[in-house]
């Protein structure tokens, strides 16, 4: 029964999400107690699951078809973090060692500043430093230093991004 009502529960909220609203998605997705500051953009169709144990700063962005997954842990995303469309944070998968196929979870942590480029993948128990640049299609498996950028599966660091990061998101116009 607990697992129908979990279903239940985001079966809807997917549904809602694709409201094209965007108020009334931030409006939902803090009623469901899921931390959201101020000027942020969440897109539609964005997959949450465990919406209680995720939080978003200030002036981010996230784009479509992302998927924003608190059931392993928490999920901590900063403030002006641009997360680009099909991105997945995940913090709970399956612990392949194991003979029950055991599931394991971590936090996510996404420091300020923050870009995920399109379809990046984010696996339980990283953290992405400060001013990270995380390139296309990259699956990040271990923490990423602050100002790094980084690509590849696994991603790994290629360069340094240059410290004048000043820049406000999740107020523009296409977002609303």
């Amino acid at each position: 029964m607990k697992q129908f009502l979990s279903d239940l529960i985001h079966f809807t909220l997917a549904i809602l999400l694709a409201i094209p609203i965007h108020s009334l998605r931030i409006l939902l997705l803090r009623i469901t107690g899921m931390r959201i500051g101020y000027h942020c953009a969440i897109c539609r169709n964005v997959d949450v699951r465990s919406p209680y144990r995720i939080s978003v700063g200030s002036y981010t962005s996230i784009n479509k078809k992302v998927l924003l997954d608190g059931r392993g842990g928490k999920l901590i995303i900063g403030n002006c973090v641009d997360i680009a469309q099909e991105c997945n944070l995940w913090t709970l998968q399956h612990d392949y060692d194991s003979p029950l196929y055991t599931a394991i979870g971590a936090d996510v942590v996404i420091e300020d500043y923050v870009w995920l480029a399109s379809r990046v993948t984010v696996l339980p128990g990283v953290k992405i430093g400060y001013g990270s640049v995380i390139g296309t299609c990259s699956v990040v498996t271990k923490d990423i230093p602050p100002m790094s950028i980084a690509v590849g599966i696994p991603a790994k660091v290629i360069g340094k991004r240059k410290d004048c990061l000043k820049y406000k998101l999740g107020k523009r116009g296409w977002f609303h």
